[in-house]
């Protein structure tokens, strides 16, 4: 079986909580890994090695995390930190999670050096443009005031719009029947500068947000803005998920494969 590993989400430390009260909490959200775990996957959290809880004799890094895995997944969370690609919160509450940008933007690299497949989804998506030098809208109806409603709090994962796929994509060829289709929308951050050797790949209609991006380098970097693991199975007003992820795991395997010829 494939080994993915997903980076983990962080809670840090709040004194008010009274669970793990003053505690950093490193956790993934379910549906990520059953989305994974649909083909025979074993999905794996990986924590961050650093923080202050760091022991003395500890020598493990994400290097070591990206030497045992297949694949990674950049899950989706909370907002990229502005300082990460170069500006300063427009708003305190968009300050983002700088500590987590590191661990994740190391951990993109370690499996990039080795040609081991990395999917980013909403927020790592975004990671992926960051960690190639982009940046980010940081608040899309805040600096995009004409597009859409990317983020609703009633709606959530329900939230949708219509995204069109760019024709001659890597992300076309898995949809060759639906230029047009209709995917989940939470966020309020999105790319604006594209990131070094980056394309992308789909557009939300009508305002043109960025929704996928991919790097031109030699293995596989895509992220998606959208969520494909919170898409309701059988739904076909939705895009059909299983593509993207049939393809993710395929170029995991290929990668495997490639390793173990002597």
């Amino acid at each position: 079986m494939l080994k993915v590993g997903i980076s983990a989400s962080f809670m840090h430390p709040d004194q008010p909580r009274r669970l793990f009260q003053g505690m950093t909490l490193q956790y993934i959200e379910q549906n990520v890994a059953h989305w994974l775990m649909q083909r025979q996957v074993l999905a794996f959290m990986v924590p961050s090695p650093d923080g202050t809880t760091r022991r003395t004799g500890s020598a493990v890094t994400v290097a070591d995390y990206a030497g045992e895995l297949d694949a990674l997944v950049l899950m989706g969370g909370s907002d990229v930190c502005p300082e990460s690609y170069g500006e300063v919160a427009q708003r305190p509450e968009w300050n983002g999670d700088r500590i987590r940008d590191a661990y994740e933007i190391a951990l993109l690299r370690a499996f990039v050096d080795l040609g081991k497949p990395v999917l980013g989804v909403c927020r790592g998506a975004q990671v992926i443009n960051v960690a190639q030098g982009g940046t980010l809208y940081q608040d899309i109806p805040t600096q995009r005031p004409d597009a859409l409603r990317h983020r609703s709090q009633a709606l959530y994962e329900k939230n949708c719009h219509a995204t069109s796929i760019v024709p001659g994509s890597r992300l076309a060829a898995l949809y060759p029947a639906t230029p047009l289709v209709k995917t989940n929308s939470v966020h309020h951050q999105g790319v604006k500068d594209l990131g070094r050797d980056l394309d992308v790949e789909a557009w939300s209609e009508p305002d043109r947000i960025v929704e996928a991006i991919r790097w031109t380098g030699p293995s596989y970097l895509f992220g998606v803005q959208w969520h494909p693991e919170f898409h309701p199975p059988g739904d076909p007003t939705f895009i059909d998920d299983t593509p993207l992820l049939d393809d993710f795991l395929a170029a995991a395997r290929a990668r495997e494969s490639t390793a173990r010829r002597p």
